[in-house]
């Protein structure tokens, strides 16, 4: 598949196209510590951060940490200036966005990053023109593997899988499943490794790095 087959794009954002540098990784997990007194291995950190046990409510029950002390922690510690700073965009992901841009077509953005983490990171790398619509996900929009988020970009973008060919790309598990649960083809980029994953993930393509679909057959 390649990008100039489809009639729109859809993006993950946080391990797709962007990531954040480690050391602001690990901080970030320092501070939820501090708070729940609990210490996270750097193992731990990666594999939360990165959603590498599958489901991050399951991967934190398995710790015997509480999600819901968990996320509050987490989002209290975080800091949207500190956090765009240390966000990079992967040159493999700008020339993907680059050959989207040339082939046209609507294109939306569908991340668990929270709105008030997500717009600094867009603002700092000049994303936010790259998108027709941009969904942060919600306890009123659903979580991936939900399709509702993709739903609600698809409705903002005003398309429609019956009857437009469309497309989401993400980094984990339940971007696949999100894809496949809206009727979308579903596109998984291993920026980790399997190794580290421990395991692989499925997909109507499986890609290493993004700009594969640039000009793939």
């Amino acid at each position: 598949m390649a990008v100039a087959d489809y009639d729109f794009h859809l993006f993950d954002l946080d391990g797709t196209l962007v990531d954040a540098e480690w050391e602001y990784t690990r901080t970030v997990f320092d501070r939820v510590g501090d708070r729940l007194g609990r210490e996270f291995s750097d193992r731990e950190a990666r594999v939360l951060w990165s959603g590498l046990g599958g489901s991050r409510g399951e991967t934190l029950r398995a710790m015997g940490v509480d999600p819901d002390a968990f996320w509050p922690a987490f989002h209290a510690v975080e800091d949207p200036v500190a956090r765009a700073e240390a966000t990079y965009l992967h040159d493999d992901a700008a020339r993907l966005l680059d050959r989207v841009s040339e082939v046209g077509g609507p294109t939306g953005l569908v991340t668990h990053c929270q709105e008030f983490l997500a717009d600094p990171v867009l603002d700092r790398l000049d994303l936010g023109g790259r998108f027709d619509a941009v969904v942060c996900c919600t306890d009123e929009t659903g979580w991936k593997p939900s399709p509702g988020p993709i739903e609600v970009a698809m409705g903002e973008l005003g398309v429609d899988p019956d009857r437009g060919r469309g497309y989401y790309v993400g980094d984990g598990e339940s971007d696949v499943a999100a894809a496949w649960n809206a009727g979308l083809d579903a596109v998984h980029v291993e920026r980790v490794g399997h190794d580290e994953r421990g395991r692989c993930v499925l997909g109507d393509r499986r890609v290493n790095r993004l700009d594969e679909l640039v000009d793939a057959s």
